[in-house]
């Protein structure tokens, strides 16, 4: 039995010792050397002092030495840290000084804010950096790690509870938090992907997501589960849709993980048509509502390839998952978010924490192999997100609040209903947000929509909009509210809606609303000026 990612990592290079585990710009890296470079990294962890339990970072653009970063942090028994190389320094200190990093793994083109970073922590080592006279800190170059004499046989015992890593995500106050999850969550998940998603030696899957973001633990661990391929897409790739569809042409990817819109892009930009993609099985997608029109447009163009759509929070990996069927042409419903996965109990309730009956909306729980220990070092976010409650009327165990609104229908199916804390009080009226950009959405020449709240300066909300037209179409605020208003009551009609070429985005992706509602002020401020 596997207890352990690196035990799994073990298993695999001597299986397929000589089988490519990593590609990234053209190059590649075998099981039998990820499996040797990463001993040689955890024991120079070692020797540096890092101990099991502890947490090191890791501040790399994706390549192959972030992969062989993640395995040889697992193999010193400590927890892998993904530093979003994009973020601002005062962020990623403030997350090294939160979990108590003192090793940090970066590169060279880092070392300007790496030097921010050392001067605002407790850092102590730097891997991949030659020494530097100004830096007090102890500084080991990477060909240390990649040096094929070294056979560094690392000092690990790991059980299944301890620490694989922790992901910090922005917090409801704008102050990140981080959310642990062991081996066992993470092979949970990844054993189930394996399977389900049937992944075997000859699979090639991207890894699409940046290390930070929950996505990208399927590419990395059930690939590596099967012994398959996993392909990074560099950052710049990710930027221009022709390049993102030429990479998945050369590679021959047989499954591709990554969000609606990266799919949207392509579908749009991608030039597909010059593509050759019959390698191409799986699409999987995650991380935000799908709109359904243009999913069945994507299905069109790939109509030989599956669908699937996956749901979790980060808290608890993927909780649930549905393969999606041919869409109807006057189906505009958004698509659920199917089953429980394997080892996975959901549980809708009301305010009340009292189980709903089937039909009725409510707040999703989840307890089961994939959630989460907790988040770091926040006893009250931990009392706040779980809740105990009596199993079989026999013991007490945890489920996890996701604060997601479901309802499950008569097929057994879970639906998407947006966020609980997406509800709002307008004009008296309780509204939820998700459900204007569905009916935004549902409008022909809409091609994404934000919803968003701003003050009316006497302690309640008014509801405001952006959205993004199609190309060629004329779309205006009052065309917008008169399509909303046949959907939805009045109350729940933007009272503001802003058309814009593009929208602000995280690293991950997603739509940054906070930053959207900022640019929305600003364009009406020039337009007032005008």
């Amino acid at each position: 039995m596997i207890y352990s990612l690196p035990q799994a990592l073990d298993r695999t290079a001597d299986k397929f010792p000589d089988h490519e585990a990593i590609r990234c710009n053209g190059k590649g890296l075998t099981y039998a050397l990820l499996q040797q470079q990463a001993n040689n990294l955890a024991a120079i962890l070692q020797q540096q002092g890092v101990q099991r339990g502890d947490r090191v970072g890791i501040y790399i653009n994706k390549d192959i030495e972030s992969a062989v970063s993640i395995y040889g942090i697992m193999k010193a028994g400590a927890a892998y840290v993904p530093l979003d190389p994009f973020a601002p320094v005062e962020r990623l200190s403030y997350v090294i000084n939160d979990c108590g990093i003192r090793v940090i793994i970066t590169k060279q083109n880092k070392l300007a804010q790496v030097r921010s970073m050392v001067a605002e922590t407790n850092l102590n080592c730097l891997i991949g950096i030659g020494p530097q006279d100004d830096l007090v800190v102890t500084c080991i170059p990477w060909e240390q790690v990649t040096d094929p004499e070294r056979q560094d046989m690392p000092n690990l015992h790991v059980i299944e509870q301890d620490l694989a890593y922790i992901l910090y995500t922005s917090g409801s106050t704008g102050t990140p938090k981080g959310i642990m999850h062991t081996h066992r969550s993470a092979l949970s998940f990844a054993e189930w992907a394996c399977d389900e998603y049937e992944l075997t030696v000859e699979d090639r899957v991207t890894n699409h997501a940046p290390y930070h973001f929950d996505l990208s633990t399927f590419d990395l661990f059930a690939t590596m589960l099967a012994g398959g391929t996993m392909v990074i897409i560099p950052e710049f790739v990710t930027k221009f849709p022709a390049s993102h569809s030429q990479l998945l042409q050369d590679e021959k990817i047989t499954v591709s993980y990554t969000v609606p819109f990266a799919l949207i892009m392509l579908m749009e930009r991608g030039a597909l048509a010059k593509r050759d993609l019959s390698a191409l099985r799986w699409v999987l997608f995650a991380g935000e509502v799908f709109p359904t029109k243009h999913l069945r447009e994507l299905m069109k163009q790939w109509p030989e390839k599956r669908f699937s759509n996956l749901y979790g929070p980060t808290e608890t990996n993927v909780c649930t998952y549905y393969h999606v069927p041919l869409l109807a042409e006057d189906d505009e419903d958004t698509i659920p978010i199917g089953f429980a996965c394997a080892n996975e109990e959901m549980l809708v309730v009301d305010r009340d924490n009292e189980p709903v009956v089937p039909g009725e909306v409510g707040e999703l729980l989840v307890r089961g192999g994939t959630v989460m220990r907790g988040y770091w070092g926040r006893p009250d976010l931990n009392e706040k997100g779980f809740y105990r409650r009596s199993v079989f009327g026999n013991y007490e165990d945890l489920f996890y609040r996701t604060g997601d609104l479901v309802l499950q229908e008569p097929d057994g199916n879970f639906r998407y209903f947006g966020r609980k804390d997406r509800q709002v009080k307008t004009r008296g009226y309780r509204v939820e947000l998700d459900e204007v950009e569905v009916a935004l959405l549902a409008h022909e020449d809409v091609k994404e929509a934000a919803v968003y709240t701003v003050s009316d300066g006497n302690g309640s909300n008014l509801i405001e909009a952006a959205v993004i037209p199609n190309e060629n179409t004329e779309l205006t605020h009052n065309i917008l509210a008169k399509h909303v208003g046949d959907k939805l009551p009045p109350y729940a009609v933007p009272t503001k809606i802003y058309i814009m070429a593009d929208f602000p985005r995280t690293s991950t992706g997603k739509i940054n609303r906070r930053e959207l509602q900022v640019m929305s002020e600003q364009q009406e401020a020039t337009a007032v000026a005008r």
